[in-house]
């Protein structure tokens, strides 16, 4: 998919757990805002909406502790593929 944008991430990620202001928390894993089951469910909502798949390799808290960091995570995904 071209130009991943931001806020496409944001959306995506407001449809996993809206109670959660992604412009500015950035410990997302680490603060414990996110659990395990939110992550399969944000790596699924990647997979289908993206077309994208997130390796077991990607799938540690750096790559997911912000919402910028999933962005430059799926981009960086489309563009290998």
């Amino acid at each position: 998919m071209d130009d991943i944008t931001y806020e496409d991430v944001v959306e995506l990620l407001q449809d996993v757990e809206e109670d959660i202001d992604y412009d500015t928390v950035t410990d997302l894993v680490d603060g414990k805002h996110l659990d395990s089951f939110d992550i399969i469910a944000i790596i699924n909502a990647i997979s289908d909406e993206f077309d994208i798949t997130v390796s077991a390799k990607d799938i540690v808290p750096e790559n997911f502790n912000s919402a910028r960091a999933i962005h430059s995570l799926v981009v960086r995904l489309a563009q290998e593929d």
